[in-house]
């Protein structure tokens, strides 16, 4: 049922290229199924259309993006969230109850959505993270009332093409936004101060930033391979008075666990607190 879709990306940034590389590649409906809008960067269009064939306005007439939003099947909501208000404004009224919104905008409830287009839509809220880019992802999803069992199945599907695609309650996307959506920036703060560490010992940059890169892959890896949990596979590794015992001891010492269940906890709030805000400037208009 998704080959007969067509598509319509509100929005050109890395979130949509993503979605559009990883729907085109796995061949989840034609190239010239999906099209894509932005508010002026028009090279920016050129681009994606040269990179995926995907369609693009062939000017930037009003009338003509109206009708490639109207006659879309699935409207994908991918602007950024300051551009959500201006992106509804001028498409709000080509957007039809029946079609399929996906927003990956980060903050923007179903319920706010629905209020400002004025009732119940077919609506998947969604938190990906910056790995779908490269196909990692690992994506939160949520459902409006609205959305039939086959649009579920479509919705995932697409988002499945760029990684991992879990459905939660939409009160539980704060939650992911603070484990997955931030999740990648705390890997790469322990990356960095690995790194740090191994240059200050003298190991080159180029070697410390190898055996980093490959040490978390691995860890990685051996959590999802053999299925089990990090607590035991860390148990594994941690000889009495051993060298990984003396590093650990160091880590409880500066509360490194306490610090990052603190610091889920505060990004998940501050998604909330920017949910509040989009909502807030969405009603008021």
């Amino acid at each position: 049922m998704l080959q007969e879709q067509s598509i319509v990306f509100l929005g050109a940034g890395s979130m949509a290229e993503a979605l559009i590389q990883g729907i085109v590649k796995a061949q989840l409906v034609p190239s010239q199924s999906v099209a894509a809008l932005n508010r002026s960067n028009r090279s920016r269009l050129d681009e994606l259309k040269s990179r995926y064939g995907i369609r693009v306005p062939e000017t930037n007439d009003d009338d003509e993006r109206q009708r490639l939003v109207q006659s879309a099947d699935i409207v994908v909501l991918a602007m950024k969230p300051k551009d959500v208000g201006a992106g509804l404004t001028e498409f709000g009224d080509a957007l039809r109850p029946e079609q399929l919104l996906v927003s990956v905008v980060a903050g923007l409830s179903i319920d706010t959505l629905e209020r400002v287009l004025g009732g119940p839509r077919r609506i998947v809220r969604t938190m990906p993270n910056t790995s779908s880019t490269i196909g990692l992802g690992a994506t939160g999803v949520a459902f409006s009332e609205s959305v039939a069992p086959e649009q579920r199945d479509m919705s995932l599907r697409m988002l499945e093409a760029v990684g991992l695609a879990v459905t939660v309650e939409e009160r539980m996307l704060n939650v992911v936004t603070g484990v997955s959506g931030s999740g990648p920036a705390y890997i790469y703060a322990m990356m960095e101060a690995m790194i740090d560490a191994g240059v200050q010992g003298g190991l080159t940059p180029e070697e410390a930033r190898e055996l980093v890169v490959w040490t978390v892959l691995g860890a990685a890896h051996m959590v999802r391979s053999t299925g089990e949990d990090p607590a035991a596979l860390r148990a594994k590794v941690t000889s009495p008075n051993g060298t990984t015992f003396a590093a650990l001891g160091v880590l409880e010492q500066f509360k490194f666990r306490e610090a990052v269940v603190q610091a889920v906890h505060r990004s998940s709030a501050r998604a909330g607190e920017i949910g509040d805000d989009i909502a807030t400037s969405l009603l008021q208009r």
